[in-house]
């Protein structure tokens, strides 16, 4: 019976380029849809800036419909948090360096594709060698210290050239573009990266921000994903092809989910409710579209049309593990508004846990739950690689900031995380703890809301010094990666 978690257990910490790298004109970098993302609040939800053929610019919503003769644009005095981000760009040495005083054995980061490609790969388009670059020597510094790179190829960041041009995912030629793309970074990295997941959360992508697609409907979706699927398999049979001692492997965003009584509606509702979610995992993981899509699809509305020889190719190439990031469960009740088709909605709210700042129940049972359920249901390796706490960090008079409460939460998960190990024999490769250094948030634009172990000194309109600072959190974090996850004090 194992006692802990393995040897070599990959520790260490998580980030994307739209949120933590800026720099995002410079290097010869495309735009991304994301570069039209305003900044925005708990309260107030962000937006999406468009300009139409006679000039004239307008404010959407993120989650609407991109009219059809609109296109993305940069809007003079509005704050875009993405573009400048925690500048990863011009301090990843000084970052990397701060990750291996932690003891990180693994750093998991996405390469921005429109700094790859600009235009997003499209025919005839060189790859941008200045990008290449940035990332290569990223890379290296990882090697320096004995960081293993798990690099995400496709983290909402759809070059604009192919939203604009193509409706992003809808097209297939999207994904012929994806996969040259994945071929030259394969190409150039093969002896730097050995760990890859190709797709970020794919069963939250959704709209022009992160699916590339101009329409919201569930039709153009689920077609989405349809070639997200494709080029899941394609991606991963090329990596094996040109790496062939690489681990490459889906991810989805995989919130607990709990029928809210032993009422059958409430327990029927919630097994239906959560096939939402773990539908993408069934098919990357599988190999197939399981036995319940039809009836869901029918549910949803949505049409999903494919090609002679998709089937075969989705079958050939599954994943080597499964990735997920976990930060809450969320109660069932029969009735409950189906404000997404994914799973992975607030329902109502769990007496039994507390909350953070943001309202997210905090539940560190629900981890082990969670990794329990999938490794039942797909008997290979998994990897949590996110999970943290986002909370208004205060510097305190003497310029320390005493993040007691982060340290708490990762206690109890990563105890409960050692529990569906040793106790429950759950696979698990690594953890690679969310926001381990202070980036923007994805849902809100801001920078209150604060994950990491790393204080970055900037404010929600991008004031200020960018120092980096330790919090009290750093020191624990270091202390359980040098004892592999047995010092939880």
């Amino acid at each position: 019976m194992r006692t802990g978690f393995r040897k070599g257990f990959l520790w260490g910490g998580a980030t994307a380029a739209t949120q933590y790298e800026g720099g995002y004109n410079e290097g010869g970098r495309g735009l991304a849809t994301n570069d039209f993302v305003t900044e925005g609040s708990h309260t107030n939800p962000r937006r999406i800036s468009c300009r139409f053929p006679d000039g004239k610019q307008v404010l959407l919503d993120r989650e609407e419909a991109m009219p059809e003769e609109a296109v993305g644009c940069i809007m003079d005095g509005i704050y875009y948090p993405s573009h400048k981000a925690t500048d990863f760009y011009h301090h990843f040495k000084e970052d990397i360096r701060l990750f291996a005083e932690m003891g990180f054995k693994c750093y998991r980061m996405s390469i921005s594709w429109p700094r790859i490609f600009p235009k997003g790969g499209i025919e005839g388009e060189e790859a941008n060698e200045e990008g290449l670059q940035f990332y290569e020597e990223v890379f290296q510094e990882c090697r320096k210290y004995g960081i293993e790179p798990l690099v995400t190829i496709f983290h909402f960041e759809n070059p604009a050239y192919l939203a604009d041009h193509y409706n992003g995912w809808y097209s297939r030629y999207t994904m012929e573009c994806y996969l040259r793309y994945c071929r030259v970074i394969f190409q150039r990295y093969k002896g730097l990266v050995k760990y890859w997941i190709p797709i970020n959360e794919i069963n939250v992508l959704r709209g022009y921000a992160r699916l590339g697609c101009r329409q919201t409907d569930a039709t153009t979706r689920y077609q989405a994903m349809h070639h997200l699927f494709l080029a899941n398999a394609l991606a991963t049979k090329m990596c094996h092809e040109m790496i062939p001692d690489a681990k490459i492997g889906c991810m989805l965003a995989l919130s607990g989910l709990y029928p809210a009584t032993c009422k059958p509606e409430d327990v029927m509702g919630a097994l239906e409710f959560r096939r939402r979610a773990l539908f993408f995992s069934d098919v990357m993981m599988r190999g197939y579209y399981p036995s319940y899509t039809e009836s869901m699809l029918a549910k949803l509305g949505a049409v999903v049309k494919k090609e002679d020889g998709d089937d075969e190719i989705i079958a050939a190439s599954t994943s080597d593990f499964l990735a997920f990031s976990y930060y809450r469960t969320t109660v069932y009740r029969d009735g409950l508004p189906q404000k997404t088709d994914t799973g992975g909605q607030m329902g109502e709210k769990n007496p039994f846990l507390p909350h953070s700042d943001w309202g997210w129940p905090i539940d560190p049972i629900g981890l082990r739950y969670v990794l329990n359920e999938l490794y039942d249901r797909y008997q290979k390796p998994l990897w949590v690689v996110e999970n943290g706490l986002g909370a208004a960090d205060a510097l305190e008079e003497d310029g320390s900031i005493q993040d007691d409460y982060r340290v708490d939460f990762f206690r109890k998960h990563i105890l409960e995380m050692k529990k569906a190990v040793v106790e429950d024999g759950v696979d698990l490769l690594g953890y690679t703890a969310w926001g381990c250094i202070d980036l923007v948030s994805s849902g809100t634009g801001e920078m209150k809301k604060r994950y990491g172990f790393i204080y970055v000194d900037m404010d929600d309109k991008g004031n200020g010094t960018l120092e980096r600072k330790k919090k009290k959190s750093f020191d624990w974090y270091k202390k359980v990666i040098h004892s592999n996850g047995e010092d939880l004090d």
